[in-house]
C-alpha cells in the first residue's frame, strides 16, 4: 500500500505525480523559446496524462499534440491526435517535423538495448528539441513492481515472484512464459546508458530523498527552465 501511495500517478499527493508536475513545468518553459505555433509529438503518451498535467490550462503556443502508442487511444479532445505506431521506427514523420518530442517512462519498455537505441535515434531525428524521461536502474524501488531491489534479482527469481504474487501494478501471472515476457519487457537505464543514447542532450537527475529517481534528457532551448529543487544537471559527472 505504501508503494502504491508513493508511485500512484492518479493521486495528486504521490511522489510520482509531484515529480511529473515538476518535469512538466520544465516542458512548459521550453515552449516559451519557440515561436507560435509549436508542434509536439509524445511517444508513449496518453490523453489522460496531458489532461491531468494541464488541468484546464490553455496551451496557446501549441498548435497540436500527436500521441503515438502501439495502440491508438481514443480521444475527443481536438488538441490531440492519437495514432498507432512504433517508437523504434517512425518513417511516417520527417526529419525535424516536430518542434519538441516528449516521452515519459517509455524507452525502458521498447525492448532490447538495440531497440532503445533505435527509439533514441528516432527521437533525435524527428524533434528539433526533445525531453525524454526514464527511471533510474539504481533507484532502490523498482517503479513497476514496487519491490525494493527487484531489478537486481536473477531473472528466474523475478519470474517466480511475478508468478506467485501481485506486485506493484501487476496481478500475479501464473503462466511462466507470460511472467517471463512481462519481466523481460522492462529494461531500466543507467546514467551512462542514457548519455550514450542521447549524446547531444543535457542529462538531468530527478532526486527523491537525495537519491536519483530518474533521468531526463533535454535537447533544445532550456534557458532557466530547470528547477534546481527537482533535478540536478549531471553533464559534468
Amino acid at each position: 500500500m505504501l508503494g502504491r501511495r508513493y508511485a500512484d500517478n492518479t493521486s495528486e499527493q504521490s511522489v510520482a505525480t509531484q515529480l511529473r508536475r515538476r518535469r512538466f513545468e520544465v516542458f512548459l518553459r521550453m515552449l516559451e523559446a519557440f515561436p507560435h505555433p509549436v508542434r509536439v509529438l509524445d511517444v508513449g503518451g496518453r490523453p489522460q496524462y496531458w489532461q491531468s498535467m494541464l488541468q484546464g490550462r490553455d496551451l496557446q503556443r501549441v498548435e497540436h499534440i500527436t500521441l503515438l502508442n502501439v495502440t491508438a487511444y481514443p480521444t475527443d479532445d481536438p488538441r490531440f491526435t492519437s495514432v498507432a505506431g512504433d517508437g523504434r521506427r517512425m518513417p511516417q514523420f520527417a526529419d525535424g517535423e516536430f518542434d519538441i518530442v516528449f516521452s515519459n517512462s517509455t524507452i525502458e519498455h521498447v525492448g532490447t538495448v538495440d531497440d532503445q537505441q533505435r527509439m533514441a535515434n528516432e527521437v533525435r531525428r524527428i524533434g528539433r528539441a526533445y525531453c525524454v524521461q526514464t527511471p533510474n536502474f539504481y533507484f532502490p524501488i523498482e517503479p513497476h513492481f514496487l519491490v525494493p531491489f527487484f531489478q537486481f534479482l536473477p531473472v528466474s527469481f523475478r519470474v517466480w515472484l511475478v508468478q506467485r504474487f501481485a506486485l506493484g501494478w501487476y496481478a500475479a501471472i501464473p503462466d511462466k512464459d507470460a511472467a517471463f515476457r512481462e519481466v523481460d519487457s522492462i529494461r531500466l537505464l543507467t546514467r551512462s546508458r542514457m548519455r550514450s543514447f542521447f549524446p547531444d542532450a543535457r542529462i538531468f537527475e530527478e532526486r527523491y530523498l537525495g537519491l536519483v529517481k530518474s533521468f531526463v534528457a533535454y535537447r533544445g532551448p532550456l534557458n532557466s527552465a530547470v528547477p534546481r529543487s527537482s533535478v540536478n544537471d549531471s553533464r559534468s559527472r
